[in-house]
């Protein structure tokens, strides 16, 4: 897998070894939550979950597959869909 063109697409994502990460600053802590919600929606459906740290209003995000020993095309999709829960949120990138 080319993980660096995958990144090209997901500009707001940052590869850190086998995980990529990206912080979502929400516009306040009940928002922040929803992102919340609504991420683990979506990781539930695609059986794939993020790690994630809430401080206040910032969400730190981090994919990797696990049971794989690193990044696979999981990780991309989930990332993209955060990407788009963000930003119907109006969370601004960190």
């Amino acid at each position: 897998m080319d993980v660096e063109s995958k990144l090209r697409d997901l500009p707001r994502w940052r590869r850190e070894g086998e995980a990529i990460k990206r912080t979502v600053a929400a516009p306040d802590f009940p928002t922040a939550i929803r992102i919340v919600d609504e991420i683990a929606v979506r990781a539930e459906e695609l059986g794939h979950h993020p790690d994630i740290d809430i401080r206040w209003r910032d969400l730190h995000l981090t994919l990797t597959t696990h049971d794989q020993g690193g990044l696979t095309d999981l990780d991309f999709t989930l990332a993209a869909a955060i990407d788009d829960i963000a930003a119907k949120h109006g969370a601004q990138a960190e």
